[in-house]
């Protein structure tokens, strides 16, 4: 998540205006916090609470499409109305029926899957940065 956010940010194949994006697993202390004070399944849904605004699109990944902490947090996106991306592996898990969009590669090997993720996760940057501020823009 950190990686693409860092592609979304900064820029991945060519200079252009920085585009709003994080990921919610940069601020151990938040993280540290909300783990402590309530439980570890509510690390990313406290914070797509206070962080998170109708217009924005939140992405789930989780190999199995069930970790408990990343459902929650899609679920207060959708209770948000925000729309939602799911990555997972090959059955989507839990997943396939909260998200607005799963994308679940055809996998059961955590590594395969973590690996198709990333590729995915380039192309998808590819094309945001392309339709928002491609060439021919």
């Amino acid at each position: 998540a950190q990686h693409l956010v860092a592609e979304l940010v900064n820029k991945l194949n060519f200079d252009r205006p920085m585009l709003d994006a994080l990921a919610l697993t940069v601020n151990t202390s938040v993280m540290t916090a909300i783990a402590n004070d309530s439980s570890y399944d509510n690390v990313f849904a406290r914070q797509i609470e206070s962080l998170v605004n109708k217009n924005d699109i939140v992405v789930g990944i989780s190999t199995s499409g069930n970790s408990a902490n990343v459902i929650k947090g899609l679920l207060k996106a959708k209770e948000k109305g925000v729309t939602t991306v799911g990555m997972t592996g090959a059955t989507g898990g839990k997943m396939k029926d909260i998200v607005n969009l799963l994308i679940n590669v055809p996998s059961e090997t955590t590594q395969r899957i973590q690996e198709a993720h990333i590729l995915i996760g380039h192309i998808v940057c590819g094309i945001i940065e392309e339709e928002l501020f491609g060439k021919n823009k």
